[in-house]
């Protein structure tokens, strides 16, 4: 009567709604939004966005973190982290970008890592001109 479906199950985001006050450790596989507060360490797989209502007294590891409200703790991204212009970060940060908006508050340190295959943009260019520019210098001191 019923057939035998198994589709892979939906990754479901997490809201943790305004008005709401949640404490403890949370681990996601799916992103997790707050507009409430939330106080406890949060490990998540995907994005953490924590809107302009939002309160999270967290030390936060994640793919990509989005502040549009206030962070008091830790973050740590290999992805990017953005600060909007109505959010504050009272804390350090780890990240593989950084995006600030004007209005933007981080209080902190903030420490950028690369991985080890990411190259700055122009790095090559830049090496080839030098190594043409040594070639031109040599020309003209044999020239002169």
């Amino acid at each position: 009567m019923f057939k035998d479906n198994k589709r892979p199950a939906a990754k479901t985001d997490t809201l943790i709604g305004q008005g709401t006050h949640m404490e403890g450790k949370m681990i996601s596989e799916a992103g997790i939004r707050i507009e409430g507060e939330y106080w406890g360490d949060i490990e998540c797989r995907s994005e953490v966005i924590v809107g302009e209502c939002g309160i999270a007294k967290s030390s936060i590891t994640a793919s990509d973190v989005t502040i549009a409200g206030k962070i008091y703790g830790d973050i740590a991204t290999k992805g990017r982290l953005t600060i909007t212009a109505t959010g504050q970060l009272h804390g350090n940060a780890t990240v593989g970008m950084l995006l600030i908006q004007e209005g933007g508050q981080l209080n902190g340190t903030c420490r950028m890592e690369r991985t080890a295959d990411a190259k700055p943009r122009g790095s090559a260019g830049t090496e080839s001109q030098q190594s043409k520019d040594g070639a031109n210098k040599e020309k003209a001191l044999q020239a002169g």
